[in-house]
């Protein structure tokens, strides 16, 4: 059973949010108030351990990604209110729980009770939901975690259960650099679709040595086309250096600094001599994935991270030039995956069908861009088109809202929150 979170200094914060909105924008108010308290309300359980389990909503386990998604926009609260930094924190030490168990593993029960996908052809166990090796998945908790410090100053999270997973993730980013030489992941799964399993025995498709480390899946949870994800990519530069702050200025751990910013080097440097290619302009963009044998994939997904949120991941500033020619490519016909219609336009996903476009991908649109009008047309697309539910949902179509996937669906949720406390200009410390 879930247990609510929701606290008496929570409801004044949404009161402050729906005076901040005005008379005029009361349906954003009115869809802020439903999200921002339904994830304290319905996805958190207390662990044997005192920690705290996060459900994404529909589905009986805990996201490494969701979860950190699903708990950032409250960082702004945590600034002043310790209960709610104190959640956070519990869902902190749940992640790195999870990842000292199986750093491979995307997705984890809340008890070693054994569900989730054990037929799949992996090493899978108890605790595993799901084993797809997802390189964003390494990335988010310790995003949660350094934000969390940032915004609160709290350090409790950097324990030894910290260390221990960071050293396997540290690890595996490692041999993941050299995955046809040095990798024993496999991953197969027999069903109908051919999203949910890697070629080659599991595998997966051949790469090249570029610096970059390799992802099975998608933060889609789909197989990757081509092994460097370069969305994923950039965001591990970004927790590598978070690292080496981490491991130099709280913990006394030199060889864990050394590495992380060995790594961050390395990957950014694959990133910006292999992961890029032109678009039909011949302006210089960066790709979707490559393989390291020329082989590049002009695309974005609606999933994060994708290529539209790499400000937002902290890769790079908004206005740098390659991201622009990136964005202008990816909000446009040229990628095959942006989708306009009667109801809107945006990033859909291959995950989902054709003419839905993503909720979270339309947050990351305006949460990516400084115009405030913008950010204001984008929360009102939003908030027209949850179909009369008042919350977001994964995808919808274009030509009839009606139509749309996962009811529920508490990242999209919490996208929603963040990128309506950020055009009030309420935002989480960096």
């Amino acid at each position: 059973m879930t247990k609510s979170y929701l606290t008496p200094a929570v409801r004044d914060f949404v009161t402050q949010v729906k005076r901040l909105c005005g008379p005029d924008r009361q349906d954003l108010a009115r869809i802020f108030e439903i999200t921002f308290t339904n994830t304290l309300e319905t996805t958190l359980t207390t662990d044997e351990y005192t920690n705290i389990f996060v459900l994404t909503g529909d589905i009986p386990a805990m996201w490494q990604r969701d979860s950190t998604a699903q708990l950032r926009p409250y960082l702004i609260m945590a600034q002043k209110d310790p209960a709610v930094a104190d959640i956070i924190l519990r869902v902190v030490k749940r992640q790195f729980f999870n990842m000292a168990l199986d750093p491979y593993a995307n997705a984890f029960n809340l008890t070693g009770n054994g569900h989730g996908h054990q037929s799949d052809a992996t090493t899978m166990g108890p605790w595993i939901w799901e084993r797809k090796y997802e390189l964003d998945s390494l990335c988010y908790p310790v995003q949660l975690a350094y934000l969390l410090y940032k915004n609160t100053g709290l350090t409790d999270q950097f324990d030894a259960t910290f260390i221990s997973a960071i050293k396997k993730l540290l690890q595996v980013i490692a041999i993941e650099q050299h995955h046809e030489e040095q990798s024993t992941y496999r991953f197969e799964r027999s069903d109908d679709r051919p999203e949910d399993t890697l070629a080659r025995a599991g595998l997966g498709q051949p790469v090249g040595y570029t610096g970059m480390s390799w992802s099975g899946f998608r933060p889609s949870d789909d197989a990757c086309v081509y092994g460097y994800l370069v969305p994923a990519n950039m965001f591990a530069v970004v927790i590598l250096n978070y690292l080496q702050e981490i491991c130099t200025e709280i913990l006394a751990e030199p060889e864990l600094a050394t590495t992380a910013q060995r790594l961050a080097t390395e990957i950014q440097t694959g990133i910006e001599r292999f992961g890029t290619t032109t678009n039909a302009a011949g302006k210089k963009i960066y790709a979707y994935e490559v393989d390291g044998l020329g082989h590049t994939l002009i695309m974005d997904d609606g999933n994060i991270p994708n290529l539209l949120s790499a400000p937002y991941l902290g890769y790079l500033p908004e206005n740098e030039p390659t991201y622009l020619a990136t964005r202008q490519t990816l909000l446009s016909p040229e990628n095959p995956y942006y989708y306009a219609g009667k109801f809107g336009a945006g990033l859909g996903s291959p995950h989902t069908p054709p003419d839905y476009i993503w909720p979270i991908a339309l947050s990351i649109q305006g949460l990516t861009q400084p115009d405030h009008e913008e950010k204001q047309r984008l929360l009102q697309l939003l908030a027209a088109t949850t179909a009369g539910t008042n919350m977001m949902h994964e995808g919808f179509d274009v030509e009839d809202p009606r139509n749309f996937t996962r009811e529920w669906f508490s990242w999209a949720n919490m996208m929603f929150c963040e990128l309506l406390l950020d055009y009030l200009g309420l935002q989480v410390k960096k």
